[in-house]
């Protein structure tokens, strides 16, 4: 019997490999790749240096604090694993950096539709430059601040892809109701016991009316994301509008 190919194949690069030994072998991170759903391996960039001492960085042209990422060992690694940057590379290359394109949930649901990811970790004050120009597709960044190495970040995203793989999760709809995934934060949630400490359950989640414990759901849903989020609620906003302008325009046109 033939063995599908796996739905995500992700190679990393890192001089910290060993971080990624629990992360890829425990929760449903471990269960995809049982399954053979994902295939995560981590690779020590140390293996695409040629000198003697492993020399991955060096210290920055112009002088400043710091050591940078050597562009040889990086270029030669990611075009081992993903060739050559253009069309015709099997794999979609991403650095994870501070500047990098925020990540968002509509980020994640579109990366759904590229099987093959190369994620490239960086450490110290920041890698070449020419590897970002020779090599990288894309950069993103997980939040405005700053970490001593890409590793966790790329944790962050790979989790929030491979999460989505259609079949991993017990319950699909889950996933489709999740923060962000509206463009919404999610509301409140309770389970038993009804009463804990003189706090109960929201009358309306025990009513057993549908209809009530959605709406209840949704405007928990909206009033937290207006206290805690608006500017989810503001680009909501923005992109029905933009979208209600290009819908009169194709009716004029028409």
């Amino acid at each position: 019997m033939t063995v599908p190919p796996p739905t995500l194949e992700i190679d990393l690069l890192t001089i910290f490999p060993g971080l990624f030994d629990s992360f890829l072998s425990e929760s449903f991170i471990g269960m995809a790749r049982e399954r053979g759903l994902a295939r995560i391996e981590a690779h020590n960039l140390r293996n695409w240096t040629s000198d003697r001492h492993r020399t991955v960085d060096d210290s920055p042209y112009g002088g400043g604090p710091g050591m940078l990422m050597k562009p040889e060992p990086l270029v030669d690694g990611i075009e081992e694993l993903a060739g050559p940057k253009g069309a015709s590379r099997s794999a979609r290359v991403v650095l994870v950096s501070p500047q990098g394109k925020p990540l968002t949930q509509r980020w994640l649901s579109e990366a759904a539709g590229h099987p093959r990811w190369v994620f490239v970790c960086g450490r110290y004050e920041g890698v070449d430059q020419r590897v970002v120009d020779l090599a990288i597709d894309e950069e993103v960044s997980i939040g405005d601040y700053v970490l001593s190495g890409g590793e966790i970040p790329a944790m962050v995203v790979i989790e929030g892809m491979v999460r989505l793989i259609p079949g991993l999760l017990g319950n699909a709809e889950s996933v489709v109701k999740e923060s962000f995934t509206q463009d919404i934060l999610e509301g409140p949630q309770y389970t038993r016991p009804p009463e804990f400490r003189g706090q109960s359950v929201p009358a309306e989640l025990l009513s057993g009316n549908h209809a009530v414990i959605e709406r209840w759901r949704h405007d928990k849903a909206i009033e937290r994301t207006a206290l805690r989020r608006p500017d989810l609620l503001r680009r909501a906003t923005d992109e029905l509008e933009e979208l209600s302008h290009k819908e009169r325009h194709q009716d004029q046109e028409e």
